[in-house]
């Protein structure tokens, strides 16, 4: 691995780093072509590069429900208990991601807010090629299951002999896919965003791949929606002395296999330490089933980087900005403040990153090449939309219209401006329409109370006559007695 050791107050560049990123121009032309070629002829370009690239002829690319049923009696016992945990524990962590719709009241009587909903169709890639990777099934589907996609379709490359790993197959089931086809690559990407005679297309493409894959996704991009162009895996590791070189060392080679571009970085404190690592690595390199793989990333692209302090050793990783973070120190949580670019954070000797890549609940799919500075994991987020809602009362409109107007007019948007206009007018109009009406009812009123008084008065009359009437017969009575 290479090395790079910084003296007490020198700076980290993002230079001093050999990154290669997620953008290849070769893939990118030929990822192009292919996109194009699917989009115009449909089923027949995917059977012409899954017999180029896959070695495989298929006149159909839809598993039939009852290989998924029969998935399950072929897939190893273990395999399917341990697709299960995994399944659980990521539902449980998604699950806390689901989002609310939301509004609010002004005293004005507007009222704003936003609706949530989900996608109505998503597509998800999983890798083939060096490895089968049920896990990114489980990652990519459930998240779009929690967050409610009525339809989601998994697209992965076919094996030699046509089937799909029974593993898979069985991730699909319990994450909630419910189409699932044997094609692969950029041709796969392009199925999804375009559609064919036999895949229906989808709103948005989720799952990593390699450059090809990659590529495919930029070029589809606007077209429908995609969560990240993904470039090579990495993982950066911070140890102190008390950290076990063997611990670092496998975590590191755990990295290393996925691809020969793939990034690994120790972040440490002292030479000695480093060389302890590195003669770790050699000694698990002897047992390791992908040696070639994992030499090749670690030769040309591991970096070993020595600090003075921890200062320096946290500022190196904001800079590296890792997919994925291992801290090897004591009280690691202690320096989750000082860490603000990071996809994932194992915090502790007892988290490897393989935890996080399989069972914990967090989603694996991570931001890579440094995207971490402004991107985040996968998350329930991808899968839904949301809508503004509005809904103005006249007294709002009238009390923010000033600001409207001027604010179009400034731009030049005469119908704009008109727009508000126009309706404060209507609601001036109103205005004093109501105030006539009131003015009316108000003299009404009056006419009213005056009639009602004055047959008042006449009524009084009338009866202070009729009382002096009786007075004077009663005299009269009296007299004559």
């Amino acid at each position: 691995m290479r090395r790079i050791e910084l003296a007490t107050g020198q700076t980290f560049e993002e230079s001093m780093l050999n990154r290669t990123g997620a953008f290849n121009a070769d893939a990118l032309i030929a990822a192009t072509n292919i996109v194009e070629q699917v989009r115009t002829r449909g089923d027949a370009a995917l059977r012409e590069y899954t017999a180029k690239f896959d070695g495989v002829e298929l006149e159909t690319f839809r598993v039939p429900q009852s290989a998924i049923d029969e998935a399950l009696t072929r897939v190893d016992p273990t395999v399917a208990a341990a697709i299960k945990q995994a399944a659980a524990q990521i539902r449980d962590f998604h699950e806390r991601q689901k989002q609310q719709g939301w509004f609010t009241l002004r005293e004005d009587g507007a009222l704003v807010g936003a609706k949530v909903q989900p996608l109505d169709s998503v597509g998800i890639y999983v890798p083939g090629g060096r490895a089968l990777y049920p896990s990114s099934v489980l990652m990519n589907a459930i998240p779009a299951s929690v967050a409610g996609v009525r339809r989601i379709v998994c697209v992965t490359p076919p094996t030699k002999d046509g089937l799909l790993d029974p593993a898979i197959l069985e991730a699909c089931r319990v994450s909630g896919v419910t189409e699932i086809y044997s094609v692969g690559g950029a041709q796969a990407i392009a199925a999804l965003a375009y559609g064919t005679e036999s895949i229906k297309k989808v709103d948005k493409i989720t799952g990593p791949g390699n450059a090809f894959v990659a590529a495919a996704k930029k070029v589809v991009s606007g077209d429908v929606g995609i969560d990240m162009i993904a470039g090579p895996s990495e993982v950066c590791v911070v140890a102190d002395e008390t950290a076990l070189p063997e611990l670092v060392a496998i975590d590191l080679m755990a990295q290393a296999e996925h691809d020969p571009l793939a990034s690994c970085y120790l972040v440490t404190f002292s030479a000695e330490y480093a060389d302890q690592v590195e003669a770790a690595i050699e000694l698990h390199m002897q047992g390791s089933t992908r040696a070639e793989i994992t030499s090749a990333s670690l030769t040309n692209k591991g970096l070993i980087i020595i600090c003075p302090d921890m200062n320096t050793a946290l500022e190196v990783v904001n800079v590296i900005a890792p997919e994925h973070l291992e801290l090897h120190v004591p009280d690691a949580m202690e320096l989750l403040g000082a860490i603000r670019h990071a996809g994932a954070i194992f915090c502790g000797e007892w988290t490897p990153e393989a935890a996080g890549d399989y069972v914990a609940g967090p989603n694996h799919t991570l931001p890579t090449g440094g995207t971490a500075r402004f991107s985040s994991p996968l998350s329930v987020d991808e899968f839904i939309k949301k809508s503004s809602v509005l809904q103005y009362s006249p007294a709002a409109l009238v009390r923010d219209s000033q600001a409207i107007i001027a604010l179009a007019d400034h731009e030049g948007l005469w119908s704009h401006a008109q727009s508000v206009r126009l309706r404060c007018k209507l609601v001036e109009q109103a205005f004093e329409q109501v105030a006539a009406e009131a003015e009316q009812v108000e003299a009404k009123q009056a006419e009213v109370e005056k009639a009602e008084a004055e047959q008042a008065e006449v009524e009084q009359a009338k009866a202070s006559q009729a009382q002096q009437g009786d007075a004077t017969q009663a005299k009269g009575t009296e007299e004559r007695n």
